[in-house]
């Protein structure tokens, strides 16, 4: 009898040390679907990306809140970096945190697991891409994150394959090659998977290199494909549609499609899975190339650019979809990260999904039947006048470029990129990254051709931030169209963070952060009445929630644009975050940012009430710039000629001299 009850009171311990966050008895990494049906009853874990199955990026915890937020400091630090060569390039992931352990992937497709009360390392996975690879992708060697299931890490890697981990050990598990054409070179992985039941989807990148794009379900256990759905058609002279959907699609093409350039619509952003209608929401992004008269010249809504769908995980069949940009031709893509939520909406409660897309309106949808419930601009918005009854666009004539250049709001970066936004169901509003800057964009004069490996927009484009790029004559031409559009803001980008009512469909308060480029990072939410952003110039700044005051910021001297997660061990509330700036935007730093000031490399970094100083990266040293050289002999023309090829190198390879840093040599030396 003694035996048995000091069994059953070891049980009970094992129990409470599971619930606890204890590491005995736990196996490392054990999340299945009941267990985060059941996020809200363990308020301390992160248990996916956005930490529950909503995906709303909302901590309920409340040691940190807006009477001691200012005493947010330094708890501990860990370098998350993964060079190849002399390339160190962005962190976009959010780390996610269960049972005291902490995972967060980096460039490549790495995995870094620490313990998240010290940030020592437990393990490392650095997978086996080649250094040259980040050439082939669009916007760096990125990753937006990885997902944590039944004892296993499922992440993606650059060079297109997804991985299973063993969460307690880094082991590799299985590895399978998820492209369907590796020789074409320009398909990458930078999205995060996402668990969907009994499957683990991933999607890929890619579309300005011409590609085409699809999602694939794998066996959890083994790896073993179980279905793909394909995002666009391909040409019917190549074989019959792969699947029904695929038939609809072809209906909204012209049958002389440029089928060559792939046509796009990849899904390289979060995808959401919502166990209680058992659907897979995931969102498309833009068309390859970019006009509509190059790839399918006679028009037509071109399914399944620029949309969200929702999938059943267990066929891949649809079960409906809703196309935010109907034809798209301004790289407005659909895979900003997408928030599950309960809206009572005339007098009703309705289950809705909600996103705000890089085209500017933010959009509410009922998520059991894709019904459009509501959709208004939260930036400046000229490409369409509104979104009628029928949750088509309106769209202006003078966004049209096909036959002269446009000036065309939100720009292609959009009104909202990839870095997260999140819903606070206290306050009931969603915080956006929000971003107001216009584009000059054109059809280039010679036809497009497709060209295998390298960008095949078919179309030109100068952001506003670029113009200081381009040569004199272009850039007086370009800052005269910005400022003859009608109503237009100008040429000038501002970046903001926005607290938007969802059911109103309303800002109720902005905080501005500058002039300067690509400042705003991904946002966290908290029942401590808190909002919490890190900046690209290096800041960790702490927000109420329902006012936006500012009520605290900590300088971490790294460029952040990853979304912020809190967490709590032992009774102790942390708040983490994964600093590092690039990817896209590696050659275009913000003016007077930490990356210029300090060095910029991968750095995991966790804060506390009552934490310390938090400790800067080494001082950079200053470097001259030559003087200019004399040449003799130089023909008038040539100055001309020069500064053409230097506009389109300088975009990743112009640091501004003294004023910017590029993460590549700087042409301005």
């Amino acid at each position: 009898m003694r035996a048995r009850v000091g069994l059953l009171a070891l049980l009970l311990l094992a129990g409470c040390a599971q619930r606890e966050g204890s590491e005995v008895g736990v196996r490392a990494g054990n999340i299945d679907l009941e267990r985060l049906s059941n996020a809200h009853a363990e308020p301390g874990q992160w248990l996916t990306l956005g930490r529950t199955w909503k995906a709303d990026r909302y901590s309920p915890l409340t040691q940190i809140d807006v009477e001691n937020a200012g005493r947010l400091g330094f708890a501990w630090e860990y370098a998350a970096r993964t060079r190849r060569g002399r390339v160190e390039v962005g962190h976009e992931a959010t780390p996610i945190v269960v049972d005291g352990i902490m995972y967060a992937s980096g460039p490549w497709g790495a995995v870094y697991a620490v313990d998240a009360r010290t940030g020592e390392e437990r393990w490392r996975y650095d997978p086996d891409v080649d250094g040259s690879y980040w050439r082939r992708a669009c916007c760096g060697a990125v990753n937006r994150g990885l997902q944590v299931w039944k004892g296993r890490v499922y992440v993606g890697t650059l060079d297109g394959h997804l991985v299973s981990l063993d969460a307690a050990t880094g082991k590799e598990l299985w590895k399978v090659d998820t492209l369907i054409d590796r020789d074409k070179r320009s398909y990458t992985i930078t999205g995060p998977a996402q668990i969907a039941k009994n499957v683990v989807v991933i999607g890929n990148s890619g579309a300005e290199f011409g590609v085409r794009g699809y999602v694939t379900a794998y066996d959890l256990e083994t790896g073993e494909q179980r279905w793909r759905f394909f995002t666009v058609p391909r040409n019917p002279a190549e074989g019959p549609p792969e699947h029904p959907e695929m038939e609809l699609a072809l209906q909204t093409w012209d049958p002389d499609s440029h089928w060559e350039s792939g046509l796009g619509g990849t899904v390289w952003g979060e995808m959401v899975y919502d166990p209680e209608l058992d659907l897979l929401y995931v969102g498309t992004g833009n068309s390859s190339p970019y006009p509509i008269w190059h790839r399918s010249p006679r028009g037509g809504d071109n399914l399944f650019l620029a949309s969200i769908l929702a999938l059943d995980p267990d066929t891949g069949r649809m079960a409906w979809y809703y196309q935010t940009t109907p034809g798209e031709i301004w790289d407005y893509t659909a895979t900003q990260n997408m928030i599950l939520a309960e809206l009572d909406i005339d007098g009703r409660t309705r289950k809705v999904i909600m996103q705000a897309p890089k085209n500017g309106f933010f959009y509410v949808l009922d998520r059991e039947t894709g019904e459009f419930l509501s959709a208004e601009p939260f930036v400046y918005v000229n490409w369409a006048s509104r979104i009628d009854e029928n949750g088509r666009p309106v769209i202006n004539p003078e966004a049209i470029y096909k036959d002269r250049p446009a000036v065309v709001f939100p720009s292609g970066a959009g009104g909202h990129n990839w870095q997260p936004m999140a819903f606070n169901p206290d306050t009931g509003l969603v915080y956006i990254p929000a971003r107001q800057q216009g584009m000059v964009v054109s059809n280039p004069p010679a036809p497009y051709e497709w060209q295998p490996g390298r960008s095949n927009t078919g179309s030109s484009a100068v952001f506003s931030f670029l113009l200081e790029l381009v040569p004199p004559q272009q850039r007086a031409a370009a800052e005269a169209m910005f400022a003859g559009a009608q109503g237009s803001p100008g040429a000038k980008t501002e970046e903001m963070l926005i607290a938007y009512d969802p059911v109103a469909q309303q800002e109720r308060w902005r905080v501005p952060l500058g002039s300067s480029d690509f400042t705003a990072g991904g946002v966290l939410t908290t029942a401590g009445n808190l909002v919490i952003q890190g900046t690209g110039t290096g800041y960790l700044n702490v927000y109420r929630a329902d006012t936006g005051e500012r009520l605290h910021s900590i300088e971490v001297g790294t460029g952040i644009m990853a979304a912020p997660m809190s967490y709590e061990i032992d009774g102790e509330q942390y708040i983490a975050v994964l600093a590092g700036f690039g990817g896209a935007l590696a050659g275009i730093y913000p003016k007077g940012t930490a990356p210029y000031r300090y060095q910029n490399y991968g750095r995991l970094l966790a804060f506390k009430l009552d934490g310390a100083a938090t400790p800067l990266p080494p001082a950079r040293e200053p470097q001259r710039t030559p003087e200019p050289p004399h040449i003799e002999a130089l023909a008038k023309a040539d100055p001309d000629r020069g500064a053409l090829h230097f506009s389109r190198c300088a975009s990743c390879h112009g640091a501004r001299g003294e004023e910017r840093l590029s993460a590549y040599p700087d042409l301005f030396r």
